[in-house]
């Protein structure tokens, strides 16, 4: 098919039913983007000869250099299928892990999905975890096998063998899937049976005994067009590098027809356990058994076998020639005399089996068009936060049906939703692109030139003239100079404009049209209520919270590397959009009504864990850098960039190679200056661990002698203020004398420490609900929500057991840091009954005593201090983690009480703190006070009120902090590394290599297999980040290119070894020696921080400081 002009692609987007929006994913390295050149090369966009090798998507000189795609671009098709002619608008996304945040902007915009798989290796990380993303938007997917020619060229298997090997990628594929899909019904089954549950204890008609089937549900569940199967038409069978690709239908009709066999029964039985019985003539089952091959190898497979071996393998001119004739095939005389048999092969291949042909069938055929857009997405995307659909105002519920019949009249909403925002040169905008001269142009270029000449030449001839020319008068100014002369120039600030890469859901996109931006927390109920429900975004209202207006200032079409633009664009396409660089920072939902909710956030499977400071070479250039920075943090799906409390510029980013195209970015694009980064900033955390029974030298510690131990530790620390039992109980009191609290720090199961890790955004929502009850607001909470709160509940109730958890989660005060962290502030003071974290479940609460009102003012100040210490813990003022801090007493005497009033006087003129003592709002001190009783107790109500924020508050912040790290270091004290798991396919040859480069760097084997049909071994492993850094380059270099690793954020491990440890057995002794000098690990870890973070770092720089003597000098 021929070059597409845009009028025809303009039409075409009229047409939502025949409009497919398609994003291709894979494992890095299967062939994604070649397999996007061959379906360009369709438009004429590009040469077929040079699909696979131009990679005409990936755009950037990084992409082209590293191989690999780290964006996500889109382009407009046009494909003829008979009479009916399809706009697929194609995303091709990146497989590397590090950019799997690109992955999830292309999945929101598109319908279906190709999910490519490369044929030796099989279904690898990346590729479960696209087909996770694909399956949580609810899009349909379809499956190419590509790479078959390794199968024959590498792996030199039989045309059988490659059909057993198939089988099990698709079953790998299929086991996948089907995963999900029980997991997806297994939930739905949960959530209904509670419902049937709550309902019959409404009626009070529970029965007695009850079967609970699990499996009746799946039975029940339809889950015929889930699986990919090829006589169900959804997988191709390709080798997108030579250019070759089918389907079984393709072959059922070549089949039909020589055979004389109908293409419907050639369609059941290509694929699976059939054989032809050529006596018969017919098509009978049971080829394994009875040792016959299969359909698929004798009439499919043999023919591509046979096909390579003539070309490719022998090199048999005869029978490529036989080949050519038989399958009536053109072939040019360059081709048949070229070197490379590849060559050859491509060009018998792309006319016999073009693998566009059978893709972009496949794509019509198989993948919907926006108008079959599911309800059940529908929804799950207007379902923003805890709310539930059926919760939403009617007006919302209404806009599903617009979404449902992509609705494009003049009275429908527009609704559009940008994934994220990419930075274009400024020149490479249509409206800046260089336009080709008309004759007319031209005719007056050539003349102008002509006059110039003349007289140039005319001024040589005058030449003496020049001397009399004064020299205030400069050089004559040649009219064509003065005309392109435009003053000095000025440096151009905007070398960037940044496009929003969008689909229209609903409506008509309009160049110059306003709309709302709707923000992450914008609520339709609330905007409902404050505004005219058909307001318009002309008239923007500023009083709504979290909605703003802007205006589209340009459209364009997304066309690879080129951009088209565009007056309109109707629903259901992927467009590009203008003008909204100030109003939407990475991805946001745009609407012309005000009834529409913010679709839910993007899920992204990487976590941005690889931290860098970065500062620029000339101190002067920081304006720059700050600003290059914020535009880097619009252009990057997943990088963060945030200033510490230290004051530097910090750059977050999913990995290593992540990292390296962000600095190139900065460099190259956005600040344009030279920046220099720091090293890695490796994230730790800190937590305690139960006290060991075992020394360093596995000998069982005496409890005596562990006692003495901590004696020894305990007696230390103690000082006026500060009391540690040998129980690890730690009693602390304010300087002022005024308050005194008692902490004991506890560890926390590794269960509970992981479920308050995942639970983070519940936890978020349960503090925000209990929020609004402090503050006496009414508060619409999902039913889901409160479910979920539940189950949290329950499991932390399960997982906490025994005497010293008794009660403990009803007791939990607050988690941290940021009030959301895997940390526990448990409430063990006596007396002291405080409104629980799950008040939002209606437990009733019992009325405090009279005396706890009065300590309830300063409850949010132990909280604060809770927070500040999980937030940097003693080790290296890095967070904590899986550490349970209990309170058990905490007293505080009130500033104004007659009868302490003397003590209290004299206790702060002999400590020098009477001014520490005021309390706000009053100009008396204590002194006054005492002589002024009347006054005093007039003003008491005053001081009550103002000590919640007085000294008494901020002392008892910095108590609370400084208790917890007490108790915290009371306990044997750990480091926790954050682990990447390392997923490594090799060859037997470099296996040594591997385990080599991974012992090298603290790497940990955890299994490996090998893959069968195959000499590849799977190795899977985890690593340390803080090893992490040249793993992949070291790797490649060690195994010579054989082996690359995926490394993806696991979890959180304590390092085993102590950072404080010193021998004190003489077992310990015999074996480490006197100065224990051997490698620590976690003190090497530490220490590192502590250095970066200008702390104080205990360590012998000089051991003997005797002179040295060589042998060159008189001794």
């Amino acid at each position: 098919m021929g070059l597409s002009s845009l009028d025809k692609i303009i039409a075409l987007q009229r047409n939502p039913a025949n409009i497919r929006n398609l994003c291709i994913l894979a494992h890095v390295d299967h062939g994604k983007t070649t397999l996007a050149d061959c379906l360009v090369a369709t438009n004429g966009i590009i040469s077929s000869r040079l699909a696979g090798k131009l990679r005409y998507l990936d755009s950037r000189e990084d992409e082209q250099i590293r191989g690999i795609t780290m964006k996500s671009s889109a382009i407009s098709l046009h494909y003829r299928n008979g009479d009916q002619e399809y706009l697929l608008n194609l995303i091709d996304s990146p497989g590397h892990v590090d950019f799997s945040s690109e992955v999830s902007t292309a999945v929101r915009l598109c319908d279906g999905a190709i999910v490519v798989v490369d044929a030796v290796e099989g279904v690898c990380p990346q590729t479960q975890a696209v087909l996770r993303q694909a399956w949580l938007e609810n899009i349909r997917p379809v499956l190419v096998i590509n790479k078959i020619d390794r199968l024959i060229v590498e792996l030199k298997l039989t045309s059988q063998e490659a059909y057993a090997h198939l089988q099990k990628i698709l079953e790998q594929v299929n086991a996948v899937t089907g995963t999900l899909f029980t997991s997806k019904v297994l939930k739905e089954r949960a959530e209904e049976d509670e419902e049937e549950e709550e309902k019959k204890k409404d009626s009070k008609t529970l029965s007695g005994d009850q079967v609970y089937d699990w499996s009746a549900r799946l039975e029940e569940a339809d889950d015929s067009q889930l699986y990919f199967s090829p006589d169900q038409g959804n997988v191709v069978f390709a080798s997108a590098t030579d250019g070759w690709g089918f389907s079984i239908q393709q072959f059922a009709q070549i089949y039909s027809q020589k055979m004389g066999i109908k293409a419907e029964v050639l369609l059941k039985t290509l694929w699976g356990d059939f054989y032809l019985n050529a006596k018969a003539k017919k098509i009978m089952k049971g080829a394994q058994a009875k040792g016959k091959k299969q359909l698929f190898v004798q009439l499919v497979l043999d023919n591509i076998w046979s096909l390579y071996d003539a070309v490719v393998t022998r090199r048999d001119k005869e029978k490529v020639e036989k080949v050519v004739t038989s399958l009536g095939v053109k072939l040019l005389a360059r081709d048949l005399r070229h070197s490379d048999p590849k060559v050859l092969l491509s060009a018998i291949c792309s006319q016999w089996l073009p693998v566009s042909q059978a893709v972009l069938l496949m794509v019509c055929e198989k993948l919907p068009s926006p108008l079959e857009i599911a309800a059940a997405r529908v929804e799950k995307l207007m379902s923003v936060g805890a709310r539930r659909f059926d919760s939403l105002p009617e007006q919302t519920q209404e806009l599903k049906r617009a979404f449902l019949q992509c609705s494009s009249g003049a009275n429908d909403p527009l609704i559009v939703f940008v994934s994220k925002m990419f930075a274009v040169d400024t020149k490479a905008l249509p409206q800046n692109r260089q336009r080709p001269l008309t004759h007319e142009e031209m005719a007056q270029r050539r003349d102008l030139a002509r006059q110039r000449h003349a007289d140039s030449r005319a001024a040589d001839h005058k030449g003496p003239t020049h001397s009399e020319r004064t020299p205030q008068e400069g050089p004559p100014c040649n009219v064509l100079d003065c005309s392109v002369y435009r003053g000095p120039p000025e440096e151009e600030e905007e070398h960037q404009t940044f496009i929003a890469f969008a689909r229209v859901f609903s409506g008509v996109a309009k160049k110059g049209q306003r709309v709302f931006v709707l923000g992450p927390k914008y609520d339709p109920a609330q905007a409902l209520s404050m505004v005219n429900p058909g307001v318009s975004a002309s008239g923007c209202v500023s009083e709504v919270p979290h909605l703003s207006c802007c205006t589209m200032e340009s459209l364009y079409l997304l066309m690879g590397r080129e951009l088209e633009e565009l007056e309109e664009v109707p629903v259901g396409n992927v467009l590009g959009i203008g003008g909204l660089e100030v109003s939407v920072l990475k991805s946001a939902t745009l609407s012309t009504s005000p009834a529409c909710p913010p679709f839910i956030p993007l899920n992204f499977e990487a976590t941005p864990i690889v931290r860098v400071a970065i500062e620029p070479k000339h101190p002067s250039e920081m304006p720059k850098l700050v600003r290059g920075m914020r535009l880097l943090n619009q252009a990057d799906p997943c990088a963060e960039v945030l200033i510490q409390e230290t004051g530097e510029h910090v750059l977050v980013t999913a990995g290593e190679v992540h990292l390296q195209r962000c600095l190139d970015d900065l460099r190259d694009r956005f600040a344009k200056i030279e920046i220099s980064a720091s090293k890695p900033i490796i994230p730790f955390r800190e937590t305690v661990v139960r006290p060991p029974k075992v020394d360093m030298v596995n000998e069982d510690l005496g409890k005596q002698h562990k006692i003495a131990i901590i004696h020894q530790v305990k007696e230390g620390r103690s000082s006026a203020t500060l009391h540690v039992d040998s129980g690890g109980l730690v009693t602390l009191t304010t300087p002022n004398r005024l308050a005194t609290v008692s902490i004991r720090a506890m560890p926390l199961p590794q269960e509970v420490t992981s479920l308050l890790e995942r639970s983070a955004e519940l936890i978020r929502t349960l503090e925000q609900i209990n929020m609004s009850l402090r503050e006496g607001k009414s508060l619409d909470i999902s039913h889901r929500t409160l479910e979920a709160i539940i189950g949290l509940k329950t499991q932390l109730e399960i997982l906490l057991q025994g005497r010293k958890w008794r009660n403990a989660v009803d007791r939990v005060w607050a988690f941290g840091p940021r009030r959301i962290g895997p940390n526990i502030l448990l409430n063990s003071v006596e007396g002291y009954q405080r409104p629980s974290v799950w008040q939002c479940l209606g437990r009733v609460v019992k009325a405090g005593e009279a005396g706890a009102q009065v300590i309830r003012d300063l409850d949010n100040s132990i909280v604060s201090g809770f927070q500040l210490a999980t937030l940097a813990g003693p080790m290296c003022e890095e967070p904590l983690m899986g550490v349970c801090f209990s309170v058990e007493k905490w007293d505080i005497q009130s500033p104004a009480s007659p009868q302490h009033q003397d003590s209290l006087e004299e206790d702060s003129i002999a400590h020098g703190t009477l001014e520490d003592s005021k309390v706000e709002g009053s100009s008396e001190t204590l002194e006054e006070g005492a002589t002024a009783g009347p006054i005093q107790a007039r003003r008491r109500p005053e001081a009550a009120s103002a000590d919640c924020y007085g000294p008494v508050s901020g002392q008892l912040i910095a108590a609370m902090k400084e208790a917890c790290r007490h108790a915290f270091q009371a306990q044997p004290q750990r480091l926790m590394v954050a682990m990447y798991t390392c997923e490594i396919m090799a060859t037997a040859d470099v296996l040594g290599r591997v385990y080599g480069v991974l012992g090298k760097r603290e790497g940990r084997v955890l299994h490996e297999e090998m893959k069968e049909g195959t000499d590849m071994f799977i190795i899977k492993a985890v690593l340390p980040v803080a090893e992490s850094f040249g793993f992949a380059d070291e790797f490649r270099k060690k195994t010579s290119g054989l082996a690359s690793p995926q490394l993806v954020f696991s979890h959180w491990e304590v390092i085993s070894s102590d950072p404080y440890w010193v021998p004190t057995t003489e077992e310990e002794y015999l074996h480490f020696g006197e100065k224990a000098d051997s490698a620590n690990q976690s003190l090497k870890y530490m220490n590192a921080v502590r250095r970066r973070k200008g702390l104080y770092v205990e360590e012998k720089i000089v051991e003997h400081a005797e002179k040295q003597r060589t042998l060159g000098k008189n001794k």
